[in-house]
């Protein structure tokens, strides 16, 4: 079982292999709360993954060590078991997801693991990994259910505690459960006072469904942004402990995920994967009550893929009021369209893209649609122009 001295033991070991990310306060994520970020995505490797994998590995026998270590990961855990691995010197062979975004199998490749690349999700992979490892004997490297992996996510909590005691409410992602239930059960154990709220993707909500119906469930399928979190099912031992020392679980959408990946960038100058994003979209979009509180978000990775990083910062953009798209029907005759840009101009948006529709679905056929992309200030702002445009007497139908 997981005790507050193995945590102790694990920070004594780590002190020379992971940075000490120091908090960052934020008046911006929440204007209600005192927010402070713990930005995990700063970390040696861009992950907290490398505290678990690090403890696990540093605690292994020579004859495991010679054997070399096995494990399975979407990423961040691979590269944590990687830099390990190549810490001791000792062979390491990593199974990822074949859709794990190409950055961070290159960044595991990079660090010296050997990397096998399985069809489908982290539970294939991890499949993948248990067959591999009954024919090589190397020693399995879990990524979250496993006590001294725990133990060294749980040096997370215990460094917030350290750096601000009076914190309130934290917000922890949760996947497998690894780092959710390494921070809570340190956090418990230090000041059972504090709120530990764990945020899973809408489209991955395996650990709060499982303590909602008090069972480990497992899903068919996950689909969300935040891959470092898509899991079908929670660990056996990750399970309990959450669901003793988590106070709440609660989930949060893909576009809310963007916005808080969007606001990171802009705010603070943070780049956060989609699974780091998590606990800050739980803060800004209020998933539980903290006004007053002090609270800390952990953001626990920035891997995110570069190429798929436009694509979020535009639905962060939508999601925050700050772009809108609208289909306007107007006449078809000289000015018309003349007429809508005097109305938005007025308002101070700014016509982004614009698509003019003559062979449209509408009965008239001397009307034609338009598809606008606006850049906006805000949901205010939006719903302005709404009015306005309206009043001028064009028709939004969409």
């Amino acid at each position: 079982m997981i005790t507050l001295d193995l945590i102790y033991k694990a920070s004594t070991v780590l002190k020379d292999v992971v940075r000490r990310t120091q908090l960052i306060p934020t008046q911006k994520i929440n204007t209600a709360a005192n927010v402070f970020l713990k930005p995990e995505n700063l970390q040696v490797t861009g992950s907290f993954k490398v505290r678990g994998a690090g403890f696990k590995i540093s605690q292994l026998s020579d004859e495991e060590k010679a054997h070399g270590v096995i494990a399975c990961s979407a990423g961040n855990h691979a590269q944590g078991v990687a830099l390990a691995a190549k810490r001791y010197g000792i062979p390491a062979l990593i199974c990822m997801p074949s859709g794990a975004p190409i950055s961070k199998v290159e960044a595991t490749r990079e660090l010296g693991a050997e990397v096998c690349l399985v069809p489908g999700v982290y539970d294939d992979a991890y499949a993948k990994a248990m067959q591999l490892n009954e024919e090589k004997h190397m020693t399995f490297i879990h990524p979250f259910d496993d006590e001294q992996v725990i133990a060294g996510q749980g040096t997370v909590g215990m460094e917030i505690l350290n750096e601000n005691p009076d914190i309130d409410v934290i917000f922890v992602p949760i996947g497998g459960g690894g780092l959710a239930s390494g921070v809570a059960f340190a956090v418990k154990a230090l000041k059972p006072s504090v709120r530990v709220v764990g945020v899973q993707a809408q489209g991955a909500p395996s650990m709060l469904n499982s303590v909602d119906h008090n069972q480990i469930e497992t899903l068919t399928n996950v689909l969300t942004i935040a891959d470092g979190i898509a899991v079908k099912e929670p660990g056996v031992n990750t399970f309990e402990i959450v669901q003793q020392y988590v106070d709440d679980i609660v989930s949060v959408t893909e576009d809310e995920i963007c916005a808080a990946i969007l606001a990171l960038i802009e705010q603070h100058k943070l780049i956060a994967e989609g699974a780091g994003a998590v606990s800050v979209a739980a803060a800004m979009f209020n998933k539980v009550d903290i006004a007053g509180k002090n609270v800390c978000c952990i953001v626990s990775g920035g891997n995110i893929d570069v190429t798929i990083l436009s694509r979020v910062i535009n639905r962060g953009l939508m999601k925050g009021g700050r772009t809108t798209e609208m289909l306007i029907e107007m006449a078809d005759r000289p000015g018309s369209l003349l007429g809508l840009c005097q109305v938005i101009c007025k308002l101070g948006a700014n016509i982004i893209s614009i698509h003019h529709e003559r062979n449209g679905e509408s009965p008239d056929v001397n009307s034609c649609n338009l598809r606008m992309v606006l850049e906006t200030r805000d949901q205010r702002h939006i719903d302005q122009l709404h009015e306005a445009i309206e009043k001028a007497g064009y028709s939004i139908l969409a």
